[in-house]
């Protein structure tokens, strides 16, 4: 059986800026409005024969969007993005996230920002392909700690009304 939570009725959703270094529009600061769907297929099971409990793929989702709400997305893993004080091959991505001040080049542009306005992604890019990815990676672990009835989860992450892009993470 499947499940679905629809992202704009449920409210998961979030607001941030992120770049795609190297890209014609999409290498400069912009941001989106996006909101997150997720379909869950598994079989019924427990007390009540539930796939998955709702309010917890709606809890476990939102915190991941409020993690993202309102910060700027930066993909570490991003060949075109070096970063003062941080070796990608050798330091721990939550080195960065200790520091007060952020610094790094993209295609030579340098950028000075607080830590605590920016989340560092294990990723290679912040598009909408990776950000579904990283999603349903992160609600598929987090599931599995208590489901172990569930084929696969799958996150589509909207940019906006109209353009998203889904991942499905077998399990």
């Amino acid at each position: 059986m499947k499940i679905l939570v629809n992202g704009i009725q449920s409210n998961l959703r979030f607001s941030s800026a992120h770049v795609i270094p190297g890209h014609e529009s999409c290498g400069y600061i912009h941001g989106h409005s996006y909101f997150v769907d997720v379909e869950i297929e598994g079989e019924r099971a427990g007390d009540f024969e539930f796939v998955v409990d709702f309010k917890d793929v709606k809890g476990y989702t939102k915190a991941i969007c409020d993690e993202l709400d309102h910060r700027l997305l930066i993909p570490v893993y991003n060949d075109l993005i070096e970063f003062k004080d941080f070796d990608k091959e050798k330091d721990s991505i939550f080195n960065l996230k200790k520091k007060h001040t952020v610094h790094f080049k993209i295609d030579g542009k340098g950028y000075s920002l607080p830590g605590v306005d920016c989340v560092f992604l294990p990723l290679p890019y912040t598009s909408a392909e990776e950000l579904s990815k990283f999603f349903a990676e992160t609600l598929a672990k987090k599931l599995s700690e208590t489901y172990d009835n569930l084929e696969y989860v799958a996150v589509c992450v909207n940019e906006g009304i109209g353009q998203g892009a889904e991942y499905r993470k077998d399990l």
